[in-house]
């Protein structure tokens, strides 16, 4: 199984790197580090992430996954990476996202009428991008998969692998990684209480997201 992740400026790279640690481990599995260029692309904390090729040299993917971060409202706005997306992604078996790189396939129609979640703190901007949102950590609607935030594309992959290669498959990798999975999230409690337990900085950046998707996706 050929598997791709999409990378831009300003990932996130534990949305990236937690699934790649999970899904490179399964059966049969190839992991393709995709980007538009072969230099390196920043993350959010300042590691530079390679890729092991360009979009324009990719093999035929039969998994894509997106990841999140700050610089996804950037990657839409990126004919070249969106027109990769929607290509890829139109071929692939299964599509997937991590966190706020829902959006990315959302913005390309993958997520239209397709029940999803992303990040808490972005999930009510959903329907935006024609998707039904889901409060879980992982939701699967057919051959879409969709994570939380950040730690979640963990847990994430595992059921992906799962899907793919079995049970036994996905318990060996999480023994293997020592995971102890579904850690406690926001939508345990009212999401008011979580923003106050994280400051007001999710609550000004999603304000600010909302602004930038929409301008992104032509709202």
């Amino acid at each position: 199984m050929n598997i791709g992740f999409i990378l831009f400026p300003n990932v996130t790279q534990l949305d990236f790197t937690g699934p790649l640690q999970v899904l490179a481990r399964m059966p049969g599995a190839s992991t393709h580090i995709l980007a538009k260029t072969m230099d390196p692309v920043p993350s959010d904390c300042g590691l530079g992430l390679m890729p092991t090729a360009t979009f324009a040299g990719a093999p035929k993917l039969d998994l894509i996954c997106v990841p999140g971060g700050f610089g996804v409202s950037r990657a839409i706005a990126d004919r070249e990476t969106l027109e990769f997306v929607r290509s890829a992604g139109a071929e692939a078996q299964y599509v997937t996202s991590v966190c706020t790189g829902a959006f990315v396939l959302g913005a390309v129609g993958m997520l239209r009428d397709k029940r999803a979640t992303t990040h808490w703190a972005y999930h009510h901007l959903l329907p935006l991008v024609g998707a039904v949102p889901e409060r879980a950590r992982v939701v699967r609607d057919g051959d879409v998969f969709t994570g939380g935030g950040v730690t979640a594309g963990i847990d994430f992959a595992l059921t992906i692998v799962e899907a793919v290669a079995g049970g036994d498959a996905a318990r060996r990798i999480q023994l293997a990684l020592e995971y102890d999975p579904a850690p406690p999230t926001p939508f345990a409690d009212a999401r008011e209480s979580a923003r106050e337990a994280v400051g007001a900085f999710y609550q000004k950046r999603s304000q600010e997201f909302e602004a930038e998707l929409k301008t992104a996706v032509g709202m």
